[in-house]
């Protein structure tokens, strides 16, 4: 199969450059971590860092039919001296696909004439939205109610069946890749020297093999509990891609089927894969907060409206884990304008949840931690040029990966179901609840003795110094949209203000009570369960005013970088060496 390159060699140079191109190094094979493990927790590694890649071709099938083609292609020219091809491939490498965006929110298209499509490869690609909800209506009026709730469901691949369209559980399409990834998992459980974590890895194995929800949930449980282990491995299933199948929720009449057919729309997972070595003293740090989840559950806004999943009484269900990175592949290590820091997982729709599963936090470290002198550089220009400088004091990344700590728990915490009815927009919603939540409840936690009244200040200017971006974001970017929206929302609260210069202040005694009000709005959003107040919500607040414009030429003239991609030494190693 022959395809057309997209970008320029020009282009391509620019964009690969190391000032455009920001490299984020995971574990380095000569690492302590890695020298300091057990014999056969070494072996056991080797095998999870091959199931990772067998998940990155997962994720490329679920994210374009042309990807892996694509790749091919690529990959023969090459070997012919084709250095158009050479320099795309890094960027495919990057972004995991022939689609993604940088850090300005543009689109970079590797394939002439390829367009983003919201079903992503989840549907059929010439599937458009009215047609994809006309064809579930009258699905619905022929009887054709259980297609219609697999077609629906998180777990499958849609394609045509002549007028109707049917579905297939990941399980049976992703077969082959599924299979291979059981078998490495089922290898590292003979060796791995822990048996928690060897149980989860047969209970792991066994759901990939069949289609069966169940196995997933009890696999999700288990997986859950782990909290003394010296090897992490996770399958992580997040919605964020598939825009099309929260789309019903926007057609009256298919709604109304829905409800009277008693079928919850859940977007499509895409498949991600994280490697790691159990970090014990960063583990020590984040237990301490633990402690403190019921305290944090009860100072929630509107806590006597909703069921949450940590109690005021018992917070057991919460394990949490600090984890130097070996791997990240598929959806966690596709670089598309950044990369995640943290998650907090299983997500709501998900069964472990329904069956007495609890959610399990875990960072991150060499995505958060970036002490080069470069990094250092950049951190330094960047405050000179945006943070008043009386502020520069209270400034600490380390504050960062605190407010992180408390963005994560928050997900366990306000309303646990109903959400899916706010369509496109509830992924958005959840993280601001989660940001908001961070800042809304440091007052208790400081009075608790989990932070001084100084740590409190250095989360709030360090969250105010990074609430701006270099461009305004597309909808389908959750993580941005809600980060614009609290910009402004700051702003108009007179907690965050930018002079005439582009530079940032802080109201210190405004943070706290803005933070709380505009996460009581967005309780009171969710409890609402309705797509439409969703919708006025996010019409309210992202808003791209000339304030946070301002700050973002500020920070496109300082900051060349566009995209960025990681890199896996110890992982390379293992696969080459095994």
């Amino acid at each position: 199969m022959n395809f057309e390159l997209n970008l320029s060699i020009e282009e391509l140079e620019k964009r690969t450059n190391k000032d455009y191109l920001i490299k984020k190094p995971m574990l380095e094979k000569d690492s302590k971590e890695y020298e300091n493990l057990e014999q056969g927790d070494k072996e056991a590694l080797k095998h999870l860092v091959k199931a990772a890649e067998y998940g990155n071709i997962i994720y490329m099938k679920q994210d374009n039919e042309l990807n892996l083609p694509f790749k091919i292609f690529l990959e023969e020219e090459i070997k012919k001296g084709n250095k158009q091809a050479e320099l795309t491939k890094i960027l495919f490498d990057a972004q995991l696909g022939i689609i993604g965006i940088d850090s300005e929110s543009a689109p970079v298209i590797l394939l002439k004439n390829a367009k983003e499509l919201d079903g992503k490869a989840f549907y059929p690609s010439d599937l458009s939205k009215e047609e994809f909800q006309n064809i579930l209506i009258q699905m619905l009026k022929d009887g054709g109610k259980d297609e219609v709730a697999k077609i629906l469901n998180q777990r499958s691949i849609v394609k045509r069946e002549g007028k109707k369209l049917s579905a297939f559980d990941y399980t049976q399409e992703f077969k082959e890749e599924f299979n291979l990834i059981a078998d490495e998992l089922e290898k590292a459980a003979k060796t791995s020297s822990n048996k928690d974590f060897n149980e989860y890895l047969i209970l792991q194995a066994k759901a990939l093999r069949e289609n069966n929800p169940m196995l997933d949930a009890q696999a999700d449980k288990k997986w859950a509990s782990l909290q003394d282990t010296p090897l992490e491995f996770t399958i992580s299933r997040e919605q964020y891609a598939d825009l099309l199948t929260g789309s019903v929720i926007e057609n009256e009449e298919l709604k109304q089927l829905l409800e009277q057919n008693n079928i919850t729309p859940v977007s499509k997972d895409s498949i991600g894969i994280r490697v790691g070595i159990v970090n014990k003293k960063g583990t020590e740090d984040l237990l301490k907060v633990k402690n403190y989840l019921p305290l944090m559950a009860e100072n929630m806004p509107l806590k006597e409206k909703y069921e949450q999943n940590i109690s005021s009484a018992d917070d057991n269900l919460q394990t949490m884990v600090d984890v130097d990175i070996v791997s990240l592949r598929g959806d966690e290590g596709s670089y598309r304008g950044g990369i995640t820091i943290a998650q907090n997982l299983p997500n709501n729709d998900k069964l472990s949840l329904t069956i007495g599963g609890g959610r399990r936090n875990v960072y991150h470290r060499q995505v958060r931690t970036n002490n080069s002198q470069e990094a250092l550089e950049r951190r330094k220009k960047r405050l000179d040029a945006t943070l008043n400088k009386e502020l520069h004091k209270y400034y600490n990344p380390e504050a960062d990966h605190w407010f992180t700590i408390g963005h994560e728990n928050v997900h366990s915490l306000g309303p646990k179901s109903g959400t899916e009815a706010l369509g496109k927009y509830k992924n958005i919603i959840e993280e601001n609840k989660a940001d908001m939540g961070s800042l809304a409840l440091l007052d208790c936690l400081k009075n608790a003795g989990v932070y001084t009244e100084e740590e409190k200040i250095q989360i709030l200017v360090t969250f105010g110094a990074n609430c701006f971006l270099k461009a305004k974001p597309k909808i389908s970017q959750a993580h941005r949209v809600r980060t614009v929206m609290q910009a402004y929302f700051f702003i108009r609260e007179g907690a965050i203000s930018v002079n005439h210069d582009g530079v940032i202040d802080i109201d210190i005694n405004k943070m706290i009570p803005a933070a709380r009000k505009m996460l009581t709005e967005i309780i009171e959003v969710q409890l609402s369960q309705n797509f439409n107040r969703g919708e006025k919500f996010i019409n309210d607040y992202f808003i791209w005013n000339k304030d946070i414009d301002a700050v973002s030429q500020k920070l496109k003239e300082i900051d060349k970088s566009l995209n960025g991609m990681i890199v896996t030494p110890l992982a390379d190693y293992l696969i080459t060496n095994s």
